[in-house]
């Protein structure tokens, strides 16, 4: 019953925070200057009044703010985001058309950084004071010192510029492979230096967070126990020590998926990736509101369902999470 309790009280605090993120989101776009409306009137050439109150009467812009507020969350609730105002079609087909884009290049980086910097920190801890671990932690801080678009930037100019390895732009080669392996194979070949990007960068954080958190475990008194009693070393340090150390890392990763789709703006930005970053950084320019917030509502929901799996996973690592709770 107290499991149950946390999950639900999580569960509750989460429809909540979406709730909030939805109102500040629409508040936070309409205080902007500018409106789709003057944006359309200004590339049509026709900018007279007459013209303009009726597109904004198009766009139910002309309503009160609270009204537009109420209709905006009458929509959201049956995941209705409303017209493009730029292409003129649905913004959920839009969505749900580039959303798998965007979580083909974060979960991947996602998982990879995960895996390489708990296993690097790991080594890193167990070697503490060692060649391995200078070399681990200098890199590290190479990488996060490192702003994201400079590294993808360089990553271009070697692998695609000079070596001409890897395709430096979109998500496949135009005229490609359209089935088979050579289809998949394309993709992969354009999935690698995106990634790659986005996984140097959070490597880093992670294999910082576990060496710190790996080596204050490996100094508490439970681990000398075992160690007295001759458990193996390898059973010491991924069963006593890794998993009492992970909690933190699992805490960081949570908190890093916002970040980590923040980031995506950037690299499919350099990479002409066509994902929902990219999708953002042009709904700007036109001031698309509702597909701007039908992606910020999106990854803010992502966000939010990231952080639930986190807490469950704080009960499968350590059920004295719900007790307390």
């Amino acid at each position: 019953m107290r499991a149950f309790r946390y999950v639900l009280g999580r569960l509750v605090k989460a429809c909540l925070i979406v709730l909030a993120v939805a109102i500040l989101n629409f508040l936070l776009i309409r205080v902007a200057p500018g409106d789709p409306a003057t944006v359309i009137a200004g590339q049509s050439g026709d900018a007279d009044a007459t013209y303009l109150a009726q597109l904004r009467s198009d766009f139910g812009l002309d309503e009160p703010l609270p009204v537009q507020l109420g209709i905006y969350l009458q929509k959201l609730a049956v995941l209705d985001f409303g017209m493009s105002y730029r292409e003129r079609r649905p913004v959920a087909d839009i969505i749900w058309e580039r959303l798998p884009s965007t979580l083909e290049i974060t979960a991947t980086a996602f998982v990879l950084a995960l895996a390489a910097g708990v296993l690097l920190g790991t080594l890193a801890a167990v070697n503490r004071g060692g060649v391995w671990d200078r070399v681990s932690t200098a890199v590290s801080l190479i990488f996060y010192a490192t702003p994201l678009f400079w590294v993808g930037l360089l990553l271009v100019l070697v692998f695609s510029v000079e070596l001409n390895w890897l395709p430096a732009f979109g998500r496949t080669m135009i005229g490609g492979p359209e089935s088979g392996f050579p289809a998949l194979l394309d993709r992969l070949r354009h999935l690698v230096l995106p990634v790659l990007t986005l996984t140097l960068f959070y490597l880093a954080l992670y294999a910082r967070m576990t060496r710190a958190s790996m080596v204050e475990t490996l100094d508490m008194d439970f681990i000398k126990t075992a160690r007295a009693k001759g458990v193996g070393r390898r059973r010491i340090l991924f069963v006593h020590a890794l998993r009492n150390a992970v909690l933190p890392i699992v805490t960081l990763a949570g908190v890093q998926v916002g970040q980590l789709l923040s980031g995506a703006i950037i690299i499919e930005t350099i990479f002409g990736w066509p994902g929902l970053g990219l999708l953002a950084f042009n709904a700007v320019l036109q001031r698309d509101y509702n597909t701007l917030l039908a992606v910020f509502f999106v990854t803010s929901l992502l966000v939010v369902v990231a952080n639930l799996i986190v807490d469950g996973l704080y009960l499968l690592i350590d059920p004295r999470t719900g007790a307390r709770a």
